[in-house]
């Protein structure tokens, strides 16, 4: 694993920019931005993670294993938050490594977890079955566990081994596996749909899942993935890309949402409403085969 924060800090020095930038008032402009978009991420991220996290912790306790997989990538951003608070007093010194260190485990971790997420919502329709008799909270613990060890390692292992651009590229590349994989599990789960027996409502419930992982890793992670690869030294596509991969915490969120039943199928009824009016409005009075093709919807 790559150490996907500290070096993407010390290079851009979001709180504190190296001495060879040439403009101090760009320099402060982007410093205050920077402050006060981690206070409002970090202000609202928390508390509500905090409640999603109890609520879906509850539902594990009923048994159920789907949330497991969410709950441990909410805490992982639940440890970024934290280390907001310790980059926002600005310590110095070694207290600031570590907490640099302990902020790039933690994002390492939710990409893995993104990807074991997918990776569950496609096994429910791909490989019903097969899911239905293997999935137990025991397993999931032993991946949740992976998950969290294997960042650990790497992050230690190349910290030490490996150059400031060599490790840069090295993160790149990391990152970029999960792309792959999403989109091959998000192909997959559509293909295998129609053959699915699963319920309308949870179907609904999956693909927006797995469209909404999607979304967070492409427009949230990518940008920081594509500067990892420029190595970029222009500090404004630094601080933006910084500023995107900040806003994943509360992206997550959202999975949250998808895992409640009741509250996306709302969603999704009135949507659905919504293009049933407007078909009846679209329609024209004197076809009956509109009117017939409507009717039967």
């Amino acid at each position: 694993m790559e150490d996907f924060y500290m070096n993407n800090i010390s290079q851009d020095n979001s709180f504190n920019y190296n001495n060879n930038t040439s403009n101090n008032d760009d320099f402060e402009n982007a410093r205050f931005i920077m402050y006060v978009v981690t206070c409002i991420i970090m202000s609202v991220g928390l508390p509500l993670t905090l409640v999603a996290i109890y609520a879906l912790y509850s539902q594990v306790r009923n048994g159920q294993v789907a949330p497991i997989y969410v709950i441990n990538l909410l805490i992982s951003d639940l440890i970024q938050f934290c280390c907001f608070i310790i980059e926002l007093t600005s310590p110095e010194g070694w207290k600031m490594q570590i907490a640099y260190f302990i902020l790039d485990f933690a994002v390492s971790a939710s990409v893995g977890f993104m990807v074991c997420v997918a990776l569950e919502r496609y096994l429910v329709v791909a490989w019903p079955l097969w899911y239905r008799f293997r999935r137990t909270i025991k397993t999931s613990v032993v991946v949740c566990v992976l998950v969290w060890v294997i960042p650990t390692v790497s992050l230690l292992t190349l910290y030490f081994l490996v150059d400031f651009k060599v490790l840069l590229s090295i993160c790149a590349i990391y990152l970029l596996l999960p792309f792959p994989l999403l989109i091959f599990f998000l192909g997959g789960t559509l293909k295998a749909l129609s053959a699915c027996t699963v319920p309308s409502d949870e179907k609904r419930r999956i693909v927006g899942v797995l469209v909404l992982v999607l979304l967070i890793y492409t427009l949230l992670f990518m940008p920081r993935i594509i500067s990892f690869l420029a190595i970029s030294d222009n500090h404004y596509i630094n601080n933006l890309s910084l500023m995107l991969l900040r806003l994943s915490p509360l992206a997550d969120l959202f999975l949250y949402v998808f895992m409640r039943k009741g509250i996306i199928d709302k969603l999704l009824a009135s949507v659905c409403c919504c293009r049933m009016d407007s078909n009846d409005i679209s329609r024209s009075p004197g076809n009956d085969d509109n009117i017939h093709t409507v009717s039967s919807v």
